[in-house]
């Protein structure tokens, strides 16, 4: 079972990281660019040492893929992965929209998840088969059946504005009850909880969504990439709605309709 002790240990480290974060939210820190244009600080670094350390510690063969550290033992049974600090763009801003995100692979699939919102107080965990929680309640995703009645959230969108799909999405704005563009991880533990109904981003990794990923499925909803395929390693899309929506949602910004 990877249960428990694995859950105990990614809250721990989690909750490590969020106290580093914490400390160093608008303190000015020096920002470098990755390679990939991204953004990283000392906090981002920090806080995957803190995370490693204690998963490494109690779990020496499982596999590690970290956004700043990189990947080991990929093969290994158990592999987590983790982005210490995913919203980094908002942290150097200023702005609290950043959590730790968390995730565990067994055997390839995504059992166990943990999204820790250091400024908003909120900690969300999932683990398959066991349902979703937010701060310990049970979050279940809503049954808003019409776009009409529907409240999305877009978040990073730059690829899918250079297709034709952008036009379709623009119709789909239109035509919802509300739009608003939460991003990060907000939106997902908002769609978890029932307070909104679908999520649409082109521009992602598997390590900003994984754990979200198992949130949203444990409470409910579907949580596929644009296309409809289910989340791996390569996914860059996110698609994620209740159960109602997925699908006439699928098919609206695929030109099926």
């Amino acid at each position: 079972m990877h249960g428990n002790t694995r859950m105990a240990k990614a809250l721990e480290a989690a909750a490590a990281a969020a106290e580093i974060q914490r400390g160093y939210f608008r303190a000015n820190l020096e920002v470098e660019i990755k390679a990939d244009k991204t953004p990283v600080t000392v906090a981002d670094v920090e806080s995957e040492g803190a995370i490693r350390e204690v998963l490494t510690s109690a779990f020496p063969d499982d596999g590690f893929y970290g956004e700043e550290t990189g990947s080991s033992a990929m093969d290994a049974d158990y592999v987590w992965l983790v982005d210490p600090l995913d919203g980094t763009k908002s942290f150097v801003r200023g702005y609290p929209f950043f959590s730790v995100q968390i995730a565990l692979l067994h055997a390839g699939e995504i059992v166990l998840g943990v999204s820790n919102a250091p400024l908003f107080d909120e900690i969300a965990h999932a683990e398959k088969g066991a349902g979703a929680f937010i701060n310990g309640a049970a979050a279940h995703i809503s049954d808003v059946g019409s776009v009409a009645d529907a409240s999305l959230s877009l978040g990073n969108t730059h690829s899918i504005a250079r297709t034709p799909a952008w036009q379709r999405l623009g119709e789909l704005v239109a035509e919802s009850s509300r739009i608003r563009g939460y991003g990060d991880f907000y939106h997902y533990h908002l769609l978890a909880a029932g307070r909104i109904d679908a999520v649409i981003e082109s521009d992602v990794n598997i390590l900003d969504i994984a754990a979200l990923s198992l949130l949203v499925t444990e409470a409910g909803g579907i949580f596929t990439d644009l296309q409809g395929q289910s989340v791996t390693l390569g996914t860059t899309s996110v698609l994620a709605a209740n159960r109602q929506l997925h699908g006439v949602i699928f098919e609206r910004l695929n030109g099926s309709t």
